[in-house]
């Protein structure tokens, strides 16, 4: 088939590379603009658009979807079929183009999961099972009937970048084979129990502070769901620590105000509403990821200082 592919982020590559790869025709590949990053403001790609040039793909970058040229520009290529793998919110005048339908690549088990940050919210609710799913685009987002969904387990101490990462490859085979079934025509449809949707909404840097008057599990469970971006973050005296891996040492046990530093020789062991967790990895504010070991070297962190989610830390 003939294909358009849009998407933007690392996520989004192997899906396209696989496309690539099993020799489906890629007319074009639409992308987020050019943007100018970094300290010294140069000018970078995004990671589709690097693979695109590399293989001397089309590259369509326009500011706004609802852009007349660009409308124009996209039907010229005559395209069979839309696939799109982490990108934005197409306009229906977009995705009612091509012949054969356009479909989206998502990272959650639909309807489950629904919105811009499934992979974070399945994990900071402590999901055993995640998945990826494609489905036809329609005009209300995440709400198009499902083609092809995968599954896989999840592990209790994966992170969500280990997540992404696992998604983000098979994806890729759930999108080929999604190729394939429209191509030859055996893709059967199955619509979404509304009843049974959940939500993923954009992660704000609020949702992000350490719930330590939680259990010891879903704090846990709150840090690895948001590590390594955007991280869970908490406050240490006046400056700010991000949390990017734990451990859960103590599922029930009572003890001071959560939050508190318990042990904090050899181990960083911090109170919880119930249990305590163990701090594996972590970011001080303005310096580079580092060990709890090599936290512990370098700052000195008193038993009974306490963590919080603002102003200074009491004693």
């Amino acid at each position: 088939m003939r294909l358009i592919f849009m998407g933007t982020p690392d996520f989004a590559v192997p899906s396209l590379r696989i496309l690539h790869e099993a020799g489906h025709e890629i007319a074009a590949v639409v992308t987020a603009p050019d943007r100018k990053r970094g300290r010294g403001q140069k000018v970078s790609f995004t990671p589709v658009k690097e693979f695109a040039l590399e293989h001397g793909i089309s590259v369509l970058q326009p500011e706004s979807l609802k852009d007349g040229e660009f409308q124009e520009a996209l039907a010229a290529f005559e395209a069979d079929c839309f696939v799109v793998v982490a990108f934005r919110i197409l306009p229906e005048e977009v995705f009612s183009l091509p012949p054969r339908g356009s479909f989206n690549l998502h990272a959650s088990l639909l309807p489950k999961y629904r919105g811009a940050a499934p992979i974070n919210w399945a994990l900071m609710n402590g999901d055993s099972e995640s998945g990826v799913t494609t489905f036809f685009l329609k005009r209300k987002v995440d709400t198009g009937s499902v083609i092809l969904q995968e599954r896989t387990d999840v592990p209790e101490d994966m992170t969500a970048g280990e997540l992404h990462d696992r998604l983000s490859e098979l994806g890729a085979q759930a999108v080929r084979r999604t190729v394939e079934m429209i191509a030859d025509g055996t893709a059967v449809t199955q619509p979404q129990d509304d009843d049974l949707a959940t939500p993923a909404p954009k992660i704000f840097r609020d949702t992000c502070a350490v719930p330590w008057e939680k259990t010891a599990r879903e704090v846990h469970n709150h840090i690895r769901g948001l590590s390594p971006y955007p991280a869970a973050w908490t406050m240490f005296g006046d400056r700010q620590l991000q949390i990017l891996r734990s451990r859960v040492v103590d599922e029930k046990g009572e003890g001071d105000t959560p939050g508190t530093v318990v042990t904090a020789d050899g181990i960083l062991r911090v109170q919880c509403g119930s249990g305590s967790i163990a701090v594996l990895e972590l970011k001080p504010e303005g310096k580079k990821r580092m060990t709890v070991e090599e936290y512990l070297r370098g700052y000195r962190v008193e038993t009974g200082s306490v963590m919080n989610r603002g102003g200074e830390s009491a004693v």
